[in-house]
C-alpha cells in the first residue's frame, strides 16, 4: 500500500471513530429517531442526482437499506440517547463481526474455523463483563447496551445482503449502493419517530434546531457517510480485503479515545476488561495467533 493510500486509510478509521461523539453531540437538542432520517436524507439527496441507481433487484436494496442504515442506526442513535456511552458504543457495535460470522454459517453454509470460534467465544465473554458492569450501575444503562448489541446484529444482517448484491451479475459500485440505499430508511424513520418521539417534538426540534445539531448532521451525512465510504471503497477496489478490512479495528480505539478527550467519558476497570476482551476476540478472529506464535517461537 501506497503512502498516500495508508494516510487515507487512517482517516476514514479516525472519521468512523470521531462520528460517534459527533452522534453524541447531535443527539443533545434532537430526538434519536428523526436525526438518523434527516441524516439519510442527506445522503440520499442531491447525491442520487448524480449517482447511478444500481442494477440489482429491488428486494436486496430494500433488504440492505432496512437493516444496515434503518435498523442499525436505529438502536444505535437510540442506545446513545439512553445512556450507553459514546466510546463504548464504538467498541461494541464491532460485534457485528460475530454476527456477520454466524448468520453466514447458517445462509451461505461457510465453516467457522478454530480461530473464529476462539475469538467468538472470548467476545462473549467481554459482553458479559460489559452487562455485569451495566448490572451494578457502573454509567452503562442495560437498555442502552442491549440497543446497542441490536443495531450489531442489524449490520450484520445488512452484511449478509450486501454480500448478496456483490454476488449478483450487475455488481453495483459502493457509492450507487449507499447513496440509493440511503432513500430507504427515510420514511420509516420518520414514521417511527412520529409514532415514538411525537410529531410535536419533531416540529418543535426542527423549529429550534442549532448549529452544532447542523453540523453534526453534515458531519454524519457528508463526511462519515459519503467522504468514508468512498474513499472506503476506493481502497477495497485498489488492494486485497485482507489489508483494508483488519484497519478498522482501530475505529473503537479511535471512538474510546475522542469520547474521553472530548466528552469525559470514562471507563471503570471492569468496563475497561470487558473491551480489552472484546477487542482480543476481534484480533483474533481476524489474526489468529499467528503473531502470538511467531514471539513464542522467536523467543
Amino acid at each position: 500500500m501506497t503512502r498516500k493510500d495508508g494516510l487515507l486509510a487512517l482517516l476514514v478509521v479516525v472519521v468512523w471513530g470521531f462520528n460517534f461523539v459527533v452522534i453524541k453531540m447531535g443527539l443533545h437538542n434532537m430526538p434519536p429517531l428523526l436525526l438518523a432520517g434527516l441524516r439519510f436524507m442527506l445522503v440520499a439527496f442531491p447525491a442520487l442526482l448524480f449517482v447511478a441507481r444500481p442494477k440489482i433487484p429491488f428486494r436486496l436494496l430494500l433488504g440492505y437499506g432496512l437493516a444496515i442504515s434503518f435498523g442499525q442506526f436505529a438502536f444505535l442513535f437510540s442506545a446513545i440517547k439512553f445512556g450507553m456511552p459514546a466510546g463504548l458504543a464504538s467498541l461494541v457495535l464491532q460485534s457485528q463481526a460475530f454476527f456477520t460470522i454466524i448468520i453466514a454459517a447458517s445462509v451461505f453454509n461457510e465453516r467457522l474455523q478454530a480461530k473464529q470460534f476462539a475469538g467468538i467465544a472470548l467476545a462473549i465473554v467481554g459482553v458479559l463483563v460489559l452487562v455485569e458492569a451495566s448490572l451494578n450501575g457502573q454509567d452503562v444503562t442495560m437498555l442502552g447496551f442491549m440497543l446497542t448489541l441490536a443495531a450489531a446484529f442489524c449490520w450484520a444482517s445488512g452484511n449478509i445482503f450486501n454480500k448478496l448484491i456483490m454476488q449478483h451479475e450487475a455488481r453495483p459500485a459502493v457509492m450507487s449502493l449507499v447513496v440509493w440505499s440511503a432513500l430507504i430508511p427515510i420514511i420509516p424513520f420518520l414514521l417511527a419517530s412520529a409514532l415514538f418521539e411525537g410529531s410535536q417534538l419533531m416540529l418543535q426540534s426542527l423549529i429550534e434546531i442549532d448549529t452544532i445539531t447542523i453540523l453534526s448532521l453534515v458531519y454524519l451525512a457528508f463526511v462519515a457517510t459519503i467522504i468514508g465510504y468512498g474513499i472506503w471503497g476506493a481502497l477495497l477496489g485498489r488492494y486485497e480485503t485482507w489489508r483494508i478490512a483488519p484497519l478498522s479495528l482501530l475505529v473503537p480505539v479511535v471512538g474510546m479515545a475522542s469520547s474521553t478527550l472530548l466528552l469525559g467519558e470514562t471507563l471503570t476497570l471492569l468496563q475497561l476488561l470487558g473491551a480489552l476482551l472484546i477487542m482480543a476476540g476481534l484480533y483474533i478472529n481476524v489474526f489468529g495467533l499467528r503473531v502470538w506464535r511467531r514471539k513464542l517461537i522467536k523467543g
